[in-house]
C-alpha cells in the first residue's frame, strides 16, 4: 500500500514516503518555524517568539506558585480572642446542657455538680463536633463514635482525653463571662482551677 507523500501546500497525495529531510521541513512549517517557502523564521521573530514563550511559561508558574502559597496560609486571625457574656447561672438550670452557644462558639454551658462550667465542644479524638444526647445523658461524636459525661470525660471510643474547658468568671453585673484564649484541661489536673467554673 502506498503511503501519503506531502507536497505543495502540505496537501496529501499518493507517493513515496517523505525523506528524514522532508518530514523535518513539513514539521517546521507546521509548527511556524518556516514560512510557506520553508525559508527560516527572522531572527528577531524567533526571539519574539521565545520571549513571549518564557513570559507565559513564568506568569503560569507564578500563577501557580501564588495560589499553593494562599492554599498554605491559614486564613485565621488567631490574635482574635473571643470574651463574651452568656447570662447570669440563674439562665442555666441544674444537671442541663445548654447548647444556645453551640453554632457560634462551639461550646455548651453546662451546669452540673453546683457547677457552671463551659466545655469546648471539640472531640479530643480528631476534631469533630460532639452532639449532647440528652435522651441518654452523655455527648456522642458522629465520626468514630466517641463518648463523654456531661462533665466532658471520656468513656467510650477512641478520644483520648476529655474536653476542654473555657475560662469563665462573674461579671460584676452578675452574668458568666466566658474567655476563649484560655483553656483547663483535665489531664493536667484544671477542672478544680477556680477559673474553669463558676460555682452555684
Amino acid at each position: 500500500m502506498a503511503e501519503l507523500k506531502f507536497v505543495g501546500a502540505d496537501k496529501p497525495q499518493l507517493g513515496q514516503p517523505l525523506s528524514p529531510r522532508e518530514e523535518a521541513v513539513r514539521r517546521l512549517k507546521a509548527k511556524g518555524f518556516l514560512d510557506p517557502a520553508g525559508q527560516p523564521m527572522p531572527r528577531r521573530q524567533f526571539l519574539v517568539s521565545l520571549a513571549l514563550a518564557w513570559a507565559t511559561f513564568a506568569a503560569a508558574l507564578g500563577g501557580g506558585l501564588t495560589a499553593l502559597f494562599a492554599f498554605m496560609v491559614p486564613r485565621v486571625d488567631f490574635t482574635r480572642v473571643d470574651v463574651f457574656k452568656v447570662g447570669p447561672p440563674t439562665n442555666f438550670a441544674p444537671n442541663t446542657v445548654d447548647e444556645s452557644f453551640k453554632a457560634a462558639h462551639r461550646m455548651w454551658v453546662v451546669n452540673h455538680d453546683s457547677r457552671i462550667f463551659a466545655i469546648q465542644s471539640v472531640c479530643t479524638h480528631l476534631g469533630c463536633t460532639p452532639n449532647w444526647m440528652d435522651g441518654e445523658r452523655k455527648f456522642k461524636c458522629p465520626c468514630h463514635g466517641s463518648g463523654y459525661t456531661i462533665d466532658g470525660i471520656n468513656f467510650e471510643g477512641p478520644a483520648p482525653f476529655p474536653m476542654r474547658r473555657y475560662e469563665v468568671t462573674l461579671a460584676d453585673d452578675g452574668q458568666i463571662v466566658v474567655n476563649e484564649g484560655r483553656l483547663f484541661f483535665w489531664e493536667k489536673g484544671e477542672f478544680d482551677d477556680p477559673r474553669a467554673f463558676v460555682a452555684v
